[in-house]
């Protein structure tokens, strides 16, 4: 089936700034509250937000077989499970219909007013009911950074980290929308020098971490894996995520089993999930893999995507420092390889699953995604736009991300990723 949605020429007869996150040609898909208080699945064009609950039932998209109530969910879940078949329907007929040179809902005033509100009458919601969460460690040179400062550069990479996919299961209960105030988590902590008992307090090495997550459909039964080749068919589409850190509580805690509250306490997403399809023209090679993967998880072709991201602080009061720039097109082990590895011994994949990349890094001091490797675990602090420094994140900072592809005739965006850090409740 041809994707319509993403045809360069089209424009639209709503207004769409010049650099805007979201042309007609994104067509990304959210939840939001209306300005009459009634939740809705939908889209976003511009700086404009689409109810596509209203479209539907004012007969929009009669033409694609979908239940009465498809959007008008609090989840995105029955929709993603439908299948890719029904998501390029939707989004061909969704960008047919914002076309200048159709004037169906264009020249009908009463159909507008029930279906576009401007993006500050809404309110974002959590795009998906997250059954279960899986965040990898897939970027090789974040890895090698995280090796390297605890454990030294000739042991950096674990001997399986070539092979496979590292990964662990996180907590979906405190996964938020971007904009949702992060508090800073209470934890234990190595014993001082000289002490046998623990520290506890607040965490004293809050950090973010630079992340993409892909979102599932249905995708297999218990006991059946997916192949390689097919992966992709269930991957739904991208959100950028800032998988929070409290890397004191982690250190005291992560042997033998790994991270716990050190992670668990939140994560946040942005809300407009951008479909692998209205990514299709930003697809790269990935880096090159040696030694050679096991067959299950090898795949030729472009299998990654050149999606720019960017990491600002913001200190309470002040201006933001730009303190990272990356690319999501570094990571080693590409999202097929993750899924296909998730489901090689029969582990079931569900609709509205969410499987997080790890921290994205570049091969360059300033690509880093976290503030553990800006700052070398502290060592050379980062200078603020307002004179202060960071060795991490301190309260009522807020960390600003950002995360778009583009080429000549295109850009397509994610929004902001946003959460500002709250000082820890006793």
């Amino acid at each position: 089936m041809l994707i319509t949605a993403n045809n360069t020429n089209r424009k639209s007869w709503l207004n769409v700034d010049k650099g805007s996150d979201f042309p007609i040609q994104n067509i990304p898909f959210g939840v939001f509250l209306t300005r009459d208080d009634i939740i809705t699945i939908g889209t976003r064009i511009g700086d404009y937000a689409i109810d596509l609950g209203a479209m539907h039932q004012l007969g929009y998209f009669n033409e694609i077989p979908l239940t009465d109530d498809i959007f008008l969910q609090d989840s995105l879940n029955d929709f993603i499970a439908d299948g890719r078949k029904t998501w390029r329907l939707v989004r061909n007929r969704i960008a047919e219909v914002f076309d200048t040179t159709n004037g169906e809902l264009r020249d009908n005033a009463v159909h507008k007013d029930k279906i576009i509100f401007r993006m500050e009458e809404v309110e974002m919601q959590l795009p998906v009911e997250i059954g279960d969460y899986t965040d990898f460690y897939a970027s090789k040179e974040h890895a090698t950074n995280v090796g390297t400062l605890f454990r030294g550069a000739d042991n950096a990479l674990m001997p399986n980290w070539l092979h496979v996919p590292i990964g662990y299961h996180g907590r979906s209960s405190s996964i938020v929308p971007s904009g949702t105030p992060i508090r800073r988590p209470l934890g234990q902590s190595r014993p001082a020098e000289g002490e046998s008992t623990p520290g506890f307090g607040p965490s004293k090495l809050l950090d973010f971490e630079l992340e993409m997550a892909f979102i599932t459909t249905d995708a297999n039964k218990m006991g059946k894996r997916i192949k390689i080749e097919e992966a992709e068919e269930y991957i739904f589409g991208i959100v950028l995520f800032n998988d929070w850190s409290a890397r004191d509580i982690q250190a005291w805690e992560y042997q033998p089993l790994g991270p716990f509250l050190g992670k668990n306490f939140a994560s946040t997403i942005s809300p407009w999930i951008v479909t692998l399809d209205a990514l299709e023209p930003f697809r790269v090679t990935n880096p090159s893999q040696e030694p050679t993967p096991l067959p299950y998880l090898q795949l030729e072709g472009k299998n990654s995507f050149d999606i720019n991201l960017q990491v600002g602080i913001k200190p309470k009061g002040s201006k933001e420092t730009i303190v990272a720039n990356s690319n999501f097109k570094y990571m080693y082990w590409t999202m097929a390889q993750q899924l296909a590895h998730h489901t090689v011994n029969g582990c079931n994949v569900r609709a509205g699953d969410m499987m997080g990349s790890g921290t994205i890094s570049g091969p360059t001091p300033d690509s880093y995604g976290s503030m553990l490797e800006l700052t070398w675990r502290g060592a050379n602090p980062i200078k603020m736009d307002d004179g202060t420094e960071r060795k991490f994140i301190n309260d009522k900072d807020t960390v600003i991300m950002r995360a778009y592809s583009e080429n000549e005739e295109v850009r397509i965006g994610f929004g902001e990723c946003v959460g500002k850090i709250k000082p820890t409740k006793e």
